[in-house]
């Protein structure tokens, strides 16, 4: 903003949702990340999360479509990402919306998984790709006994049901350690890097693990990034 500087999605977006914004917001932010995601590794994807409103508008799963279309990216290089405040209805629609997403090849992400109303349900009636580990469980990670207790569970029953886990908030070595361990699939949070800009992003990517490796000098890339020659 030319005022006040950048806006966090935290205030504009419930702005954007009570003024009926949404869909167009949300369809520039699909396309935009879309576009940045052609021009990286074809082997990575690009996560987007979705707001209540964009996932219950009834027009996500056509826009969707034509977005990857039009762009040509692969469709399973998007995720997308919501929350289990959209699934408190096991309605006919989000379900629909759901199973139309997974038959088109987008990938899903069930954001934020243990601290709203968790229900194993969701896992067994809707087609996700990957469950995101709320950084509430993984803050006390190294010295918390139930937390690891809940993580280690989680990580076992999405693998069992062949749903990958995201661990979201990690922020130091001992919590990415002992995630690695426990075979987590993927790790995000500010000890990974803070958020960039899309050209900032773009040159990270280009950046070989090698590269990585020895600007961070810490151990635990050693042991769990394997470059490429």
């Amino acid at each position: 903003h030319p005022e006040v500087g950048t806006i966090p999605p935290s205030v504009f977006i419930p702005i954007a949702e009570a003024d009926g914004l949404m869909d167009e917001i949300g369809r520039w932010v699909i396309e935009e990340a879309c576009r940045q995601a052609t021009r990286w590794p074809s082997s990575l994807t690009v996560a987007v999360n979705l707001s209540p409103a964009q996932f219950l508008s009834g027009s996500l799963t056509d826009t969707v479509a034509q977005i990857v279309d039009a762009v040509g990216i692969r469709a399973d290089r998007l995720e997308l990402e919501i929350t289990e405040t959209v699934l408190l209805e096991q309605t006919v629609d989000n379900i629909d919306t759901l199973n139309t997403l997974n038959v088109l090849g987008i990938r899903i992400a069930l954001d934020d998984f243990g601290t709203y109303y968790s229900s194993l349900s969701y896992l067994k009636n809707f087609p996700f790709d990957t469950l995101k580990i709320d950084r509430y469980f993984i803050k006390d990670l190294e010295t918390d006994r139930k937390s690891q207790t809940i993580v280690r569970s989680i990580i076992g029953m999405a693998h069992g049901l062949g749903i990958s886990v995201t661990a979201e908030g990690v922020e130091t070595p001992g919590q990415a350690q002992w995630l690695i361990r426990e075979d987590c699939d993927y790790l995000q949070g500010d000890f990974l890097g803070r958020p960039l800009g899309a050209e900032a992003t773009h040159d990270f990517i280009r950046r070989s693990p090698k590269e990585l490796i020895r600007e961070s000098g810490d151990e635990i890339w050693r042991s769990s990034v394997r470059p490429h020659a």
